[in-house]
């Protein structure tokens, strides 16, 4: 009997570690194709409020024909204003979303700002303490690259505004310097996926020359998000 119990415990680890596996694969993912090439993006399981929210306006549509309207060289590329789908050159972009918010799902950190994830942008903590969402808007993030005189100044920044809640471990603070990012954010907003095809064209977009609101001069657009898988 004590060899049955051994042989089914076994079995349902295994199906455990298989399950898992399963779900990591089939994590569902986004395509942007923009004017400037395609973007995809997969979405994390950990965050499913956010998740969810975002793969439903994606069948819908809502993104299709939307601009990324802000945009900031070594820092990020903002979209989800479905009203910049046919803003005029010199119109004031991005300050439409539908009318909800999402409830922040902050997983630090497990994630993080680094280059090329994807974050729910969100309104100030003076008119939003409790740090929920923007329910359309995201940005991806670029940044830069860190050495450890700047991270310790952004530690101390993140000291002040999470009252400590938020350190940088060694292996986050590793990232910032091999790869870049935007450190300051951490803890503070919702990073719901990140991209795994297509950060080139990220380079590409976050270099675009702006006017003094940081919208492109020429516009770059999301031509069409489709949910892959």
């Amino acid at each position: 009997m004590k060899r049955i119990n051994i042989l089914i415990l076994l079995l349902v680890l295994q199906l455990m570690a298989v399950a898992q596996v399963v779900s990591d694969s089939t994590r569902h993912e986004v395509l942007l194709e923009t004017n400037r090439g395609h973007i995809r993006l997969v979405l994390y399981d950990e965050t499913p409020l956010h998740r969810d929210n975002f793969l439903s306006l994606v069948r819908k549509g809502y993104y299709d024909g939307t601009l990324f309207h802000r945009v900031i060289e070594n820092f990020m590329i903002q979209g989800g204003d479905s009203t910049t789908r046919h803003a005029q050159p010199d119109a004031v972009v991005g300050t439409y979303s539908p009318n909800y918010r999402i409830p922040a799902e902050i997983v630090f950190p497990k994630y993080f700002h680094h280059r090329g994830v994807l974050a729910a942008a969100r309104e100030g903590d003076a008119d939003n303490p409790e740090r929920a969402s923007s329910s359309s808007q995201f940005y991806i993030v670029w940044g830069k690259r860190m050495t450890d005189f700047q991270l310790d100044q952004v530690q101390a920044r993140l000291d002040l505004t999470t009252n400590g809640s938020v350190q940088l471990t060694p292996e986050i603070r590793s990232t910032y310097f091999k790869k870049g990012g935007t450190p300051h954010l951490d803890g503070q907003y919702t990073v719901f996926g990140e991209v795994v095809e297509g950060l080139e064209v990220v380079a590409d977009i976050q270099k675009v020359e702006t006017n003094d609101r940081s919208r492109p001069l020429q516009d770059v657009r999301i031509i069409k998000a489709t949910v892959l898988k």
